[in-house]
């Protein structure tokens, strides 16, 4: 076979293009006269070639290119091992183990891929050809680093494979077309296998936040549960979990304003261990200052309770009062706010921890007050609470009531009848001012 019915031809400069009617057949080429017919071309020269695909690039071309360049694979092979090894300081070591058998097979893998596709009908990559490229991806997350690397390193591998062929073109006396096309094949298909790693990348990153998800949201129900779990216990899932354990926590409770369609999910510090699809959603957190403190702007559409900073040990109750006062709020005993805070708030929850014991309170301190109407009820009530408070004179409750002070002097003889020595007594003092500060809370 010549090389003209290969369609190769003796050297011409890269880029030129000869005028009709002339060809380049080595030295000795000069004009013809008249028109001269193309020189044949092989049928894979004559396929269509799909741009955006650098398999659909590598068919079009004669595929005496791979034949002839096939005894250069090995030294290409070696010149982009070592070339990727001086442009990316993390891949400067041996070749040897694991990932020099990785990034060898990479290597060789790519170029054998090339040219086994030269001048043969462009395909779908086998899947294992795909695997390995994505395998790489997946090797660069598990190794710790970004994507940089993999990407220079294809990156400079294509510029060596380039210069080696382009050299090899002159040599052989390729023409300008199946340069630049050899060219636009070698960039495609590095954009290709970068494509491929980036997929590799994305899923292993993506399988291990959600494993990562899935051990933190564990983590949350240990810390949480009652009875507590073993500390060992916690130990462990919090290594796996990869959450550092805090001498304290602070547990937030959680629950979705009224009204409110689907919640994006908040942006979050990442060590927040958190719980937004349980049927009571809450946070735990053992740097409150850190991560709570725009927590109002981190979660619109929600109310958030915040219980109090705790020993790891006591999760579960810093849960439990955050979910008591939640209650309080949702019935509004206490003022509804994005945030609340139950260290604001400690006397009303143990005035109403436990609320039958606070009406018995009531119903047995208060019961002179049973005969009287709500009206009358409710002013000699106001008048004793501040005087319990204050004991203070006639014309200082008077101010405070904003009334004249013998209207004080009235009501105070008034209870005075009701409640007689009672209220000469501290323990009975006591009582009666518990009650009615419940009274007040309960809106009773």
């Amino acid at each position: 076979m010549t090389d003209v019915d290969s369609g190769f031809v003796r050297p011409a400069p890269l880029g030129y293009r000869p005028h009709p009617g002339e060809r380049t057949a080595g030295p000795s080429a000069r004009p013809r006269s008249g028109p001269v017919p193309p020189a044949p071309r092989s049928p894979a020269e004559t396929r269509p070639v799909r741009a955006s695909s650098a398999l659909g690039l590598w068919a079009s071309l004669p595929r005496e290119l791979a034949v002839r360049f096939t005894p250069r694979v090995d030294p290409l092979a070696t010149a982009i091992l070592r070339e990727v090894q001086l442009a990316v300081p993390e891949y400067r070591q041996p070749i040897e183990g694991a990932f020099g058998h990785v990034i060898t097979q990479g290597v060789r893998q790519a170029i054998v891929q090339c040219l086994d596709s030269v001048g043969k009908p462009a395909a779908a990559p086998a899947a294992a050809w795909s695997a390995v490229f994505r395998d790489l991806g997946k090797i660069e997350f598990a190794e710790g680093r970004s994507l940089d690397c993999l990407q220079t390193a294809y990156r400079v591998g294509g510029r060596v494979a380039w210069r080696h062929l382009s050299e090899f073109g002159q040599t052989a006396g390729l023409p300008a077309e199946t340069l630049c096309t050899s060219a636009e094949a070698i960039f495609a298909y590095v954009d290709e296998i970068s494509a491929l790693s980036i997929e590799g990348y994305t899923a292993a990153q993506t399988r291990a936040a959600g494993n990562l998800a899935r051990r933190r949201r564990r983590l949350l129900d240990l810390l949480l549960a009652d009875p507590p779990s073993a500390p060992q216990t916690i130990a462990a899932q919090a290594a796996a979990a990869q959450w550092a354990l805090p001498e304290e926590v602070t547990v937030v409770a959680l629950e979705p304003r009224s009204g409110q369609h689907r919640l994006a999910t908040p942006d979050l510090h990442p060590d927040v261990l958190v719980d937004f699809e349980g049927t009571e959603p809450c946070l735990v957190t053992g740097a409150p200052d850190e991560h709570l403190a725009d927590l109002a702007e981190r979660l619109p559409g929600w109310r958030a309770v915040l219980g109090p900073a705790v020993r790891l040990a006591d999760a579960p109750r810093s849960l439990l009062w955050a979910r008591r006062t939640l209650r309080l709020v949702q019935r509004g005993v206490l003022a509804d706010a994005p945030v609340t805070h139950c260290a604001d708030h400690l006397s009303t929850l143990w005035l109403l921890a436990d609320e039958f014991l606070v009406r018995e309170l009531c119903e047995r301190s208060l019961e002179p007050f049973r005969d009287l109407t709500p009206k009358q009820r409710a002013r000699l009530g106001e008048t004793l609470l501040i005087w319990l408070q204050s004991r203070g004179s006639a014309p200082e409750i008077a101010k405070i009531l904003k009334v004249h002070p013998q209207t004080v002097r009235y009501r105070m003889h008034q209870l005075t009848e009701l409640f007689g020595a009672r209220l000469d007594n501290a323990d009975d003092r006591l009582d009666l001012e518990i009650a009615l500060r419940a009274e007040a809370l309960l809106g009773s």
